[in-house]
């Protein structure tokens, strides 16, 4: 059993020792295809990520914005599964030695059964997953074997979720805290806002977990906005955004690459 969830703290842990804010990348797997989703991947790591999310295709991805929704339509008929997206973890974690996470909804998990998803999960070299749509008090199951494979489990808080609320999601997590800048789905945005600012506050009210902040973030000017008040800025549809529109797949590899050296200068906050 690899329990790798120490090595997403360790890694968390080790920007904040550095008075930085960790960068987490996500990117669909089987998007373009899937070779190219764990090219993608390697590619962030190459820039600066110090954490990828791999998500897993939905073909209902409710919390997603138009761009990713695009990513996980062209993965789908490519025919991406589940194997896919644990063989796109083993592969981005094997060849850089830094956490890779799965983000899920929780449907394709409860079908694929949720010990053989985080017995694989595990094996594949996984540090834990963020299941943004599970509900803290149907989540026994998945942290009962989440935490015997040595998996975290991110839950996403938003600026809706009252104290008392954020107490109960944060108690159940282990890895770091989600927290969605604003209200609604995926996607770039010109200003990240400032209820992003009060809900890190309020959830580091509860929690010594990291609190880490995505929805919006696209480039180096935001990334370091977010970073003075958040343990680590997620980015997505930045990444995803450039490889749909890159010319052809190197260029795409490129230019995410060199979004993540930007980013990762962002997110370091001495100046």
């Amino acid at each position: 059993m690899s329990g790798n969830v120490r090595l997403l703290d360790d890694t968390l842990a080790r920007a904040k020792a550095e008075d930085r804010a960790a960068l987490i990348a996500y990117l669909p797997a089987g998007f373009p295809t899937v070779d190219g989703g764990i090219e993608a991947a390697k590619a962030v790591f190459d820039g600066g990520a110090d954490v990828v999310e791999i998500g897993l295709p939905h073909s209902d991805p409710v919390l997603d914005g138009p761009v990713i929704q695009t990513a996980d339509d062209i993965a789908l008929k490519g025919g991406v599964k589940i194997a896919d997206v644990l063989r796109t973890v083993r592969e981005a974690h094997a060849a850089t030695g830094k956490p890779v996470l799965v983000m899920t909804y929780w449907n394709p998990v409860d079908r694929y059964g949720v010990e053989r998803f985080t017995a694989e999960l595990a094996e594949a070299g996984g540090a834990g997953c963020i299941l943004p749509d599970l509900p803290v008090q149907e989540a026994g199951l998945w942290r009962e074997h989440a935490e015997k494979h040595g998996l975290g489990t991110v839950f996403v808080v938003a600026p809706s979720s009252r104290d008392e609320r954020l107490a109960t999601i944060t108690a159940a997590g282990s890895g770091f805290v989600y927290a969605a800048s604003l209200m609604g789905v995926t996607g770039t945005r010109e200003s990240v806002g400032a209820s992003a600012e009060d809900l890190v506050r309020r959830t580091r009210a509860t929690t010594e977990l990291p609190v880490c902040v995505g929805l919006g973030v696209s480039n180096a000017v935001q990334a370091k906005e977010v970073a003075a008040f958040a343990d680590g800025v997620i980015v997505g549809s930045a990444f995803v955004k450039l490889m749909l529109d890159a010319p052809d797949h190197a260029a795409g590899l490129t230019a995410v690459r060199e979004l993540a050296a930007e980013l990762a200068e962002g997110v370091r906050r001495v100046s």
